[in-house]
């Protein structure tokens, strides 16, 4: 077992040299960086992600896909890469360097560029996430957010990314060594999650801490989870809510910026990794961990305790124990928690799952007590309200011609005349005019001036209010991301005007098809370029031969069907 209390290397420079470098380092090449690829910056720099001394190599990057290690065959199961657009890589040459910056522009590192390639993406979804399946958050993240290009190369640290909310909370892997040495602390078993704390949760760790005759630290993920997931200002909320059910002199907890992947089993491995660069010594494995749910034929990826048989077999080497746990449920005639397999035939089960409890929260029914904790419920309740009380989006897709804007104007009427919450349209027209006016309709363009109303609507969605969204959105994968950004504060409700390309023409009031049937407007959905029907959207509208205020009509009776509206 490793010593959990001496200090790890990080990648920092000492401050005087910092502050030299920052000077050069303003004049090179720079990249701003995404929130995922902060989230892994700060981890390499601090030494979470030790022994790694930067983002991976080709060389490395191959070893990791093909047998979850190194060149030098220490372990690791995660591929943790640089990637870039094309445009970018044009004028990065091998042995640039190049200025890394936060979303404000502050440097925070240099990386020297070792590497540059361009990776078969779907490879890479196979051998990490086990299946090249857009429904995994990982494999669609990996195809349709991520650059196309690779950098590889070693990064020297010059300051921390900054954070503003839970500062104290935040602690590197030396800062938490320095703590556990200062308690006395000579056993921590961590315990991982990206969830609020409730009743099971506390049972878990409780056995856990015993089992494995160790102070427990809750290290829960506040960086990137899946989306959907609850937002982790709630989150922390709820962990300081309940904190008092924990004995103070055995208990802490410390906020992880990291990126998830929600890779399963491999994830299990490297979350070890991570905690015992934290100076850990136990780790909880529990059921399905780091499971993304269901793939695309209804199935779940991961088997329930896979991640636990890998962890076993590479238990040594990540240089933690595991403490493993199956499934916990509540025994109502015992009136406690117990693992699945110690409950006694014939008893009488209660779980709540995390759909169900959504679905409660949405409809405002009653949390039990012996499910959760009432103040976690009572935070939970602030962030999500009912759905009725909720902002949300209804977001319409459709050739042009189709009739989504004068569906979506009518909506628009009915639900100001409602009244309760403010209503927007973003129109795909006005959008054009007054927020894209600068692009064309080429892929890239057209993807970006719907992920700017799939931005401003979740925006809107997030402070209560609703979006009313019609672009034509011709792209499945583009309409995903737009969801899943919205997702996180409220129902997105997609609805496919599915007007048939031949009366949208016979319309043609613009003149747009005719123009585009000649070749002088290139790149015209449904002409020269591609359209992507919705295979399931929330509602299908039929508009040849049926009146405006009927369409419209049909949304406002999905939206009271979802309990987004009242009657």
């Amino acid at each position: 077992m490793q010593n959990n209390l001496a200090p790890i290397q990080d990648l920092y420079l000492s401050h005087e040299k910092a502050q030299n470098i920052k000077l050069e380092a303003a004049k090179l090449p720079s990249l701003d960086l995404t929130p995922r690829q902060i989230c892994d910056l700060e981890l390499l720099l601090n030494g979470g992600f030790a022994p790694l001394n930067g983002f991976l190599s080709q060389l490395d990057y191959n070893n990791v896909l093909e047998n979850m290690r190194l060149a030098n065959g220490h372990l690791w199961p995660i591929p943790i890469n640089l990637d870039v657009t094309v445009e970018f890589a044009k004028n990065i040459e091998l042995g640039d360097e190049v200025a890394l910056r936060d979303q404000e522009g502050v440097i925070l590192a240099i990386i020297n560029i070792t590497d540059k390639w361009t990776p078969d993406k779907s490879d890479e979804a196979q051998k990490v996430f086990g299946a090249d399946d857009l429904t995994h958050p990982g494999v669609n993240y990996l195809h349709n957010q991520a650059g196309q290009i690779y950098l590889g190369g070693p990064v020297t640290g010059i300051q921390q990314p900054t954070h503003y909310d839970f500062r104290e909370r935040r602690n590197t892997p030396n800062e938490l060594r320095t703590y556990f040495s200062k308690m006395g602390w000579h056993r921590v078993v961590a315990f991982q999650t990206r969830n609020p704390l409730h009743r099971a949760h506390q049972e878990l760790t409780f056995r856990a801490a015993k089992e494995a005759q160790a102070n427990l630290l809750i290290h829960p993920v506040v960086g990137l989870t899946k989306p959907g997931d609850i937002d982790h200002f709630t989150r922390v909320r709820c962990y300081e809510a309940v904190l008092d059910q924990y004995p103070s002199s055995t208990t802490s907890i410390s906020l992880l910026n990291l990126a998830m992947r929600m890779a399963g089993p491999r994830e299990a491995v490297w979350h070890g990794l991570i905690r015992a660069n934290h100076g850990c010594t136990h780790f909880i494995v529990g059921r399905d961990h780091a499971g993304p749910g269901k793939n695309s034929f209804g199935n779940d990826f991961y088997g329930p305790y896979e991640a636990q048989d890998l962890f076993r077999t590479h238990e040594t080497e990540i240089g933690v124990e595991m403490v493993d746990f199956k499934h916990m449920v509540y025994v109502q005639e015992r009136a406690q928690y117990e693992s699945i397999d110690e409950v006694a035939k014939g008893s009488t089960v209660l779980n709540i799952s995390g759909t169900e409890l959504r679905r409660r929260l949405d409809e405002g029914l009653e949390i039990p007590d012996w499910f959760s904790f009432p103040q976690v419920v009572a935070e939970l309740r602030k962030s999500r309200p009912p759905r009725a009380q909720q902002g949300f989006t209804v977001f319409f897709t459709g050739f042009s011609g189709s009739g989504k804007s004068t569906i979506a104007n009518s909506l628009m009427i009915k639900l100001m005349e409602m009244g309760g919450r403010p209503v927007t349209l973003l129109d795909g027209d006005i959008v054009r005019k007054n927020l894209s006016s600068e692009l064309g309709f080429s892929k890239e363009h057209r993807d970006l001036n719907i992920r700017r109303i799939g931005y401003v609507a979740s925006e809107i969605t997030k402070n209560g209010g609703i979006a009313i969204c019609a672009p034509i959105a011709p792209y499945s994968s583009t309409r995903q991301a737009v969801r899943e950004s919205i997702e996180t504060f409220g129902a997105f409700v997609e609805v496919h005007v599915a007007t048939s390309i031949e009366e949208c023409e016979r319309r043609d009031r613009k003149g747009l098809y005719k123009l585009a049937r000649a070749g002088k407007i290139k790149e015209f959905t449904g002409i020269s370029d591609p359209y992507d029907a919705p295979l399931d959207p929330d509602l299908r509208l039929e508009t040849e031969n049926v009146e405006v205020d009927h369409c419209a009509h049909q949304v406002l009776l999905k939206l009271e069907s979802m309990g987004l509206i009242r009657g």
